[in-house]
């Protein structure tokens, strides 16, 4: 025969880990919503670009001419932005008006790192929204991403013309910080000598 005391002991030992559990969970969450994605801090700003070769998008061209891939060569001589996407990657979908807004305004270089992605679904991506890239760079294992310190799609990077990483933006790009954070940003790296 069970007691009162015998009940409210299994009682406390069931709920009690419900209890932690829903701690942690609320925990978890105010720290995934509270944080801005833009103080995700990054070791390579300052630091040359990584050398990774990353091959050309296959049948991405421009004027009958197939577009390069990413070498290091393409990432010195002028300031330039490297944008990290992928087919599936919905922000992308959202950023990619304001990446065709800043090709078109032709101050500055774009090339597209293709991350985690099948080079046929990155391929119709761009002849569906328009290729605003210089350059795409198949990345399909990751592996350019993590010498890149890319945490997810979309990312963004300002190149000064030595081919140090002056910046970098996570997160979708809208015209917003397209005018109020990437051109300042892009305007800093061409100062920078």
């Amino acid at each position: 025969m069970s007691g009162p005391g015998e009940k409210r002991g299994l009682r406390l030992g069931v709920l009690l880990p419900l209890i932690v559990f829903g701690l942690l969970a609320v925990l978890f969450l105010v720290r995934l919503y509270s944080g801005d994605p833009q103080k995700l801090p990054s070791a390579l700003i300052g630091k040359p670009a990584p050398q990774t070769v990353l091959p050309a998008l296959p049948g991405l061209q421009r004027e009958g001419k197939a577009l390069p891939g990413i070498t290091p060569a393409l990432l010195k001589g002028q300031v330039s932005v490297v944008n990290v996407f992928a087919s599936w990657c919905a922000p992308c979908r959202e950023e990619h008006p304001s990446l065709m807004a800043l090709a078109r305004e032709g101050s500055v270089p774009i090339l597209g790192l293709n991350y985690k992605d099948r080079p046929d679904a990155a391929l119709k991506f761009l002849e569906q929204l328009g290729n605003p890239y210089v350059a795409v760079g198949v990345d399909p294992s990751g592996r350019g991403g993590i010498d890149w310190g890319v945490y997810g799609v979309p990312e963004t990077f300002v190149l000064r013309a030595d081919g140090t990483i002056a910046y970098k933006y996570v997160g979708p790009l809208n015209p917003n910080t397209l005018r109020s954070v990437l051109l300042p940003e892009i305007a800093r790296a061409r100062a920078a000598r």
